[in-house]
């Protein structure tokens, strides 16, 4: 590895599994001291002793994203342990209520954005202050080509909420850039996770999905990790304000 984080302080939710876990792990073998934040406490655990057993160095916190109180407390873990915050990648999200959107519950949608955007917000809200404290840093989120480039029946939630990352990503970008935050989304294709697991749960989905994509197959999540981990460091210094698909030519084939 080459070090691309040393010395940095990095802020991952949703790093129980998936793009989170593999970006947290990257992102400790570069250098950085890692905060990991998710739902479930064993996952965290063993993500923890993990990064700790190849000689990087993380702390985690078990919570909801969708409490302030938590964002809040993610930050200042990272501040009593490591005295600063440099890096924030919010990636925790649900594919939420799926199906017509006449027949979407309230309920569900306002869940659905409530973890994908509101957590977000929520997020940012306390992660700006102490990056502009130390001296600038790098703000990311996990959007989606769902509803930005293309999209699919019975995802309305999901694509509103996603979508609406990027106009923050924009807003934020914009807004801080002058105190040296940049601000970024990715964009992912399909990606091997639990979540595309669980949707996709037979060979007939996988393949007929993977076949969307003009790479024919799904991303790993540690490609998406790199993705990120341009973002997070020094080599996308006069990058902000996008929305970087990683998608492996799904939206233009």
């Amino acid at each position: 590895m080459s070090n691309r984080l040393k010395d940095k302080v990095a802020l991952v939710t949703g790093a129980s599994s998936g793009i989170g876990r593999d970006t947290a792990k990257l992102f400790a073998a570069e250098g950085a001291k890692v905060v990991v934040g998710a739902r479930r406490e064993s996952e965290l655990a063993t993500l923890v002793a993990e990064i700790e057993a190849a000689g990087g160095q993380a702390v985690a916190l078990a919570g909801d994203v969708k409490s302030e109180a938590y964002a809040q407390a993610l930050v200042a873990l990272a501040l009593e342990k490591y005295g600063r915050l440099d890096v924030a990648f919010n990636n925790a999200g649900t594919l939420g209520e799926l199906g017509p959107t006449i027949g979407v519950s309230e309920a569900g949608w306002n869940d659905t954005l409530a973890v994908n955007l509101t957590s977000a917000f929520l997020g940012a809200k306390h992660q700006i202050p102490e990056l502009i404290k130390a001296g600038g840093g790098s703000l990311i989120f996990t959007s989606t080509f769902v509803g930005h480039t293309r999209s699919f029946p019975g995802v309305a939630a999901y694509a509103a909420s996603k979508a609406g990352l990027i106009g923050l990503t924009q807003t934020l970008a914009v807004e801080y850039g002058a105190q040296k935050i940049r601000v970024n989304a990715v964009l992912p294709g399909a990606i091997d996770t639990p979540m595309f697991r669980e949707k996709n749960d037979t060979p007939e989905a996988q393949s007929g999905l993977a076949n969307m994509h003009a790479l024919k197959r799904v991303g790993q999540p540690e490609e998406l990790a790199k993705a990120v981990l341009f973002l997070a460091s020094d080599d996308s210094s006069f990058v902000t304000g996008t929305a970087s698909l990683v998608d492996g030519g799904l939206s233009v084939q």
